[in-house]
């Protein structure tokens, strides 16, 4: 895959998610935060189910009509060695109409491996 700027907007695709989707472990849950993210935009559903946590993944996920447009991360709380959140605002749209993704995710580390858990939505009774 050849993309000059990665979709995180960290730097080069290349040296950025790229390595994470090639398959090298994210070092924390902030990086694979972000990889996600990419994975959303570059539509890697393989990736995206495979670092979220079995006990909460979905069977399968439609990425079709969604266009990620930004992310901006807020912040990353490492809660101990094995639990972190990374709270962030994504926009996107979805059939032409903008949305804004205000989101607080756990996230927990097995076996040497982060996964993202769940979310929470500050401002709404979602979670």
């Amino acid at each position: 895959m050849v993309i000059a700027n990665c979709p995180c907007g960290a730097g080069n695709y290349d040296h950025c998610c790229g390595l994470y989707h090639a398959g090298l472990p994210a070092a924390d849950a902030q990086t694979l935060m972000r990889s996600r993210y990419s994975a959303y935009v570059l539509k890697l559903k393989d990736y995206l189910l495979s670092t979220w946590h079995p006990d909460t993944r979905p069977a399968t996920l439609d990425l079709s009509d969604d266009k990620w447009l930004g992310l901006e991360l807020k912040k990353h709380l490492i809660e101990s060695a094995n639990h972190a959140t990374v709270e962030f605002i994504a926009r996107y749209k979805i059939g032409g109409r903008a949305y804004r993704l205000h989101e607080i995710s756990r996230f927990v580390r097995e076996n040497e491996r982060w996964l993202y858990l769940d979310g929470s939505f500050p401002g709404t009774n979602e979670s």
